[in-house]
């Protein structure tokens, strides 16, 4: 999993923005109001989501990893694409999404372009709860305990992708998640040097 990507902005279009890392441009999809942010030749960084196909492999970039975190969150509900999923965050900012899902409003869900009222009921049905659970501050774990459920996974699947173990990976996010802020980078940064430690 490529979780992040920094370099400098060789070209932004209508749908994405290549950036060069390491010498190689990373052609990265992303929304409308992301793209509106880069400027040729100059640094950028943005959060990502490599998504696998058969036949492709297409980056999606964000601005910050809440947007990504609800990017993936999507995609777990049948009949939601990447394509998809990165429709509804161009039309709605990550705040807005979570509130029209956790108060079940069909009416904004279907400003969506592809998402009709059917489509917009199973999205609520299905991510209510787990969009209820990201945002509560009461009745779930502890912030060092949850370390955000989704931002945790994020991390145990990348180090999974760098080569280790399932349990080496939980193991070194459990030991960071307390002392490092709720963030996928810095808990990924932090992991890493605790398994490396252990070589």
């Amino acid at each position: 999993m490529i979780s992040s990507v920094r370099g400098e902005v060789l070209s932004v279009g209508l749908d994405h923005a290549v950036i060069e890392v390491g010498g190689v441009g990373l052609a990265v999809q992303a929304t409308p109001g992301t793209l509106a942010t880069l400027r040729r030749g100059s640094q950028a960084q943005l959060h990502t989501a490599l998504v696998v196909r058969e036949d492709s492999l297409t980056l999606f970039g964000f601005a910050d990893a809440d947007s990504r975190e609800l990017f993936g969150l999507l995609q777990t509900v049948s009949g939601i694409g990447p394509r998809l999923a990165l429709a509804a965050l161009a039309v709605l900012e990550p705040e807005k999404l979570r509130i029209a899902l956790s108060e079940g409003n069909i009416t904004m869900l279907t400003q969506v372009p592809g998402i009709g009222r059917k489509g917009a009921e199973r999205l609520i049905i299905e991510l209510r709860d787990k969009v209820a659970a990201l945002a509560s501050d009461d009745g779930g774990p502890g912030p060092a305990e949850a370390g955000s459920g989704a931002v945790r996974a994020d991390v145990v699947d990348a180090l999974v992708g760098l080569g280790f173990s399932a349990k080496q990976a939980e193991q070194a996010v459990d030991k960071v998640a307390g002392d490092v802020p709720d963030d996928t980078s810095r808990m990924l940064r932090a992991a890493l040097a605790v398994l490396g430690r252990k070589k």
